[in-house]
């Protein structure tokens, strides 16, 4: 729980992307949201379309965020891995992964899982972004520990070559003819959430893209000239997005809801963009004014998550505040809303500064 012996090591490009991905989610979004439902203006709904998820095939701004939070967790892999791969191969890594993939699970289904409820008749097993890291961890984890790097390379274009064919032979890409909702109907069955997600199936991409993530990692882990790593890291962004693109113009739908290989590669290309325009400007030109209060974010993610998802602080505001109603009137859900984000944001910069980090 104390701040570790290498923070100073740490990529500071990536806590702050991290962190702002985390700031989006929860705080800018819902803020924005609350606000727009209450002025209800048509400038402002039409930014607002593009914080929503796209309701089946297609892509808005909103369908990266799951995306990122994936990628970065490759991201770190590489570096976190080092202490134990760095002086012969440590297998107390096994328990590593073993323990955070439980971890991450047990947390997804207390998340949206409904495993609180304590009604066996209305908990889902597989239904959340945390679940989806667990399983892409620990299938990237496997092909960091036992390939080398085109071996892994190899091994990423097989997992999406077998995700593609039964999608594009077994079925179609309808919410319910597709060949990933069938395996989450038998593997699954009752205990599926929300049935426009797919899961089980899916969890192959979900591995891609964390993949992603650390060959982004291994890049800047090797990294001798970094502005080279910087343009190399966008290049191969660049290359992703148009491959995603073709995949969607031959057939295979940009979907998020499915993570078809065609959004992994498209989303992929997005998160190498990103983490290169990060580094480049934090790690290269060592600009961080402004930024470093993301870090809050960034530092304590799965902190930041579970808090922001379970817990609400809603209560909080309306016994200080409850005399402001008659004033705000349709926005006094919106102060509401600002006023629980910023408790949370409060609570995360308070083991900030006494370097509290939950470690999983």
């Amino acid at each position: 729980m104390n701040v570790p012996d290498d923070t100073k090591k740490r990529l500071a490009s990536l806590d702050i992307l991290r962190g702002f991905d985390l700031f989006l989610l929860l705080f800018f979004q819902p803020v924005l949201i609350s606000i727009g439902n209450a002025a209800n203006a048509p400038w402002l709904n039409r930014i607002l379309y593009q914080f929503d998820h796209e309701t089946w095939h297609g892509f808005r701004l909103w369908d990266i965020v799951m995306p990122l939070f994936l990628f970065m967790v490759g991201t770190s892999m590489p570096f976190s891995f080092a202490k134990y791969t760095a002086h012969g191969f440590d297998r107390k890594i096994y328990l590593k992964i073993l323990r955070r993939f439980l971890i991450l699970f047990l947390f997804g289904m207390i998340v949206q899982g409904n495993l609180l409820a304590f009604d066996p008749q209305h908990i889902y097993i597989y239904t959340n972004t945390l679940q989806a890291i667990a399983v892409g961890y620990l299938i990237a984890s496997m092909m960091l520990l036992h390939l080398k790097p085109k071996g892994q390379l190899l091994a990423t274009l097989v997992l999406l070559i077998i995700y593609s064919i039964p999608m594009a032979l077994c079925g179609d890409y309808t919410p319910e003819g597709n060949f990933a909702y069938h395996v989450d109907r038998v593997i699954i069955g009752r205990f599926r959430g929300d049935l426009s997600y797919t899961w089980v199936w899916s969890s192959l991409t979900f591995g891609v893209t964390v993949m992603m993530g650390a060959f982004a990692g291994q890049m800047m882990k090797h990294s001798s000239d970094k502005k080279r790593t910087a343009l190399m890291l966008a290049v191969t962004g660049i290359i992703l997005i148009l491959a995603g693109l073709i995949c969607d113009m031959c057939g295979m739908p940009i979907n998020k809801r499915l993570w078809t290989a065609s959004m992994t590669l498209y989303s992929g290309g997005i998160c190498f963009m990103l983490m290169s325009l990060s580094y480049y400007i934090i790690d290269c030109r060592g600009y961080t004014y402004g930024l470093e209060w993301l870090k809050i974010y960034g530092m304590n993610a799965i902190t930041a998550y579970i808090l922001g998802e379970v817990i609400n602080f809603r209560s909080i505001v309306i016994s200080v505040s409850y005399g402001l109603e008659p004033l705000l009137g349709d926005y006094y859900n919106a102060w509401l809303t600002f006023g629980n984000c910023l408790i949370l944001f409060l609570i995360l910069r308070l083991m900030y500064r006494r370097g509290i980090y939950l470690k999983i």
